[in-house]
């Protein structure tokens, strides 16, 4: 992303770069980035665990909440095998492809990667912003959609307890989880 940033910024016709910083080390999976991993990483969205065809639960994650969301992940595929783990590494990017795929009447990114789910599939989207940041992610594809995100400021206190506190952290996610996907199969409403 810095690359294309600094690539972008330098064009005549480019645009600026807005970048979010944390101070949360974030480790880094380790692999082999070829050309079709960095377009999807510049273009907004990966799967970083791929779902099964079909898959009936996602989580969709932006920034400094990878550490819980890849957790979570974890922790529910005895219950839910074949979920999904969605990198959000650009929302900005995404949603303008997405509203540009809808002014062209084709497919976006978004709504050709999380058709891998099925109709109606749970999606959890987790940031550590605002959760409308990524819950129009529910417009792109049929989904039950259940955003998690901060959406009261000011408090204080170190990331475990204010994830706690906001509802973003691991054990929030995996209980969001849990009823998006009771939702899906429609055995409680919203």
């Amino acid at each position: 992303l810095l690359r294309w940033a600094l690539e972008e910024i330098q064009r005549d016709d480019g645009q600026s770069v807005y970048f979010r910083l944390s101070t949360r080390p974030i480790e880094q999976p380790e692999r082999e980035v070829g050309p079709d991993l960095a377009d999807s990483i510049v273009a907004g969205a990966y799967w970083l665990r791929e779902p099964a065809p079909g898959a009936e639960f996602a989580i969709a994650y932006c920034g400094a909440v990878a550490p819980e969301a890849l957790a979570a992940c974890e922790g529910l595929q005895e219950d839910v095998p074949g979920a999904g783990l969605l990198a959000v590494t650009s929302p900005d990017r995404l949603h303008a492809d997405w509203r540009a795929a809808l002014a062209r009447g084709e497919a976006s990114r978004a709504e050709r990667l999380l058709s891998r789910l099925r109709p109606g599939a749970a999606l959890v989207t987790v940031c550590d912003s605002h959760p409308a940041s990524l819950s129009w992610l529910g417009s792109a594809a049929p989904v039950t959609l259940t955003p998690l995100g901060v959406d009261h400021f000011g408090q204080s206190g170190d990331i475990p307890d204010l994830y706690r506190v906001y509802g973003i952290d691991t054990e929030a996610i995996i209980d969001a989880a849990a009823r998006a996907c009771l939702r899906a199969d429609g055995f409680i409403r919203s």
